[in-house]
């Protein structure tokens, strides 16, 4: 039988040999490999927005270091909208959220914030209770001043 690729090529859908020093099993999909924990593009993609945070969040002198844990109690992340949008959450917040309550109502103030403002947050991705690096764009209507 014959296909569209070199006899000596495989499929797309699989990986190749690669000069990354990395033993690759050439039977397992590339979509598989892809979506692995410690895939090397999702590493890339944390160190980025990690730093993207907080070349924003050292004007109200905050920093983030770890994205699983330092968005949780809702503080950082709503000084990161107030920093962007450079207006105030419309509702008040919890200042040193102690319980786990405390800390939801703070996201779902930011997230409050984020459907008043007509900010749309698409195709977010986490699985099985691990972060995976927010796959997503904004499409932020802006308002004229």
């Amino acid at each position: 039988m014959s296909n569209n690729y070199g006899d000596d090529q495989l499929p797309p859908q699989y990986y190749q040999a690669t000069d990354f020093g990395e033993e690759e099993d050439d039977e397992m999909p590339a979509t598989e490999k892809d979506l692995a924990e410690d895939a090397p593009w999702k590493k890339i993609q944390q160190n980025t927005f990690t730093r993207w945070c907080n070349e924003h969040l050292k004007c109200v002198n905050k920093t983030v270091t770890d994205l699983q844990t330092d968005f949780n109690d809702g503080l950082k992340l709503i000084s990161l909208m107030e920093v962007l949008s450079q207006k105030k959450m419309y509702r008040k917040h919890h200042s040193r959220p102690n319980f786990r309550q405390m800390k939801l109502e703070n996201v779902s103030v930011a997230l409050e914030f984020l459907e008043r403002e007509h900010i749309k947050l698409v195709s977010i991705g986490k699985t099985s209770g691990n972060i995976t690096v927010v796959q997503c764009s904004l499409n932020i209507k802006q308002q004229q001043v």
